[in-house]
């Protein structure tokens, strides 16, 4: 009977995670992908130039009159950047950042007409 119960818990355990990892979808621009509610944000930082790709089921998200926040966590220490509208469906901050391995990344993204989100980054 105690296998049985723990059997079910892991069960419980691993189908409850499924919907997260099932709804995001492979990295187009080369970046980190995270899921919010139904839309994908790809985070790419590239030559110190940081944009998010925001998407709902591999559809483009326009991002005109969206803003947000990044903030960037380094060990102990925070910073926090602005995001603008970029082309199409993206994001960009408006400042350089070097994002470096061990750092966690925060996008809280407020789109037209929807309730801000909050998306989650570890950069390996």
């Amino acid at each position: 009977m105690k296998n049985f119960a723990a059997m079910m818990a892991l069960g419980l355990a691993i189908a409850a995670g499924a919907p997260a990892g099932a709804h995001e979808t492979a990295a187009k621009h080369g970046g980190i992908v995270r899921s919010a509610g139904e839309l994908s944000f790809e985070l790419v930082n590239k030559d110190g130039k940081t944009t998010i790709y925001v998407a709902d089921h591999d559809h483009d998200v326009p991002t005109a009159g969206a803003s947000g926040t990044l903030t960037v966590l380094k060990g102990t220490r925070k910073s926090e950047i602005a995001l603008i509208p970029g082309a199409a469906n993206t994001l960009v901050a408006k400042d350089d950042v070097k994002l470096e391995a061990g750092n966690k990344v925060v996008a809280r993204v407020a789109l037209p007409k929807q309730q801000p989100v909050s998306v989650r980054f570890a950069i390996k």
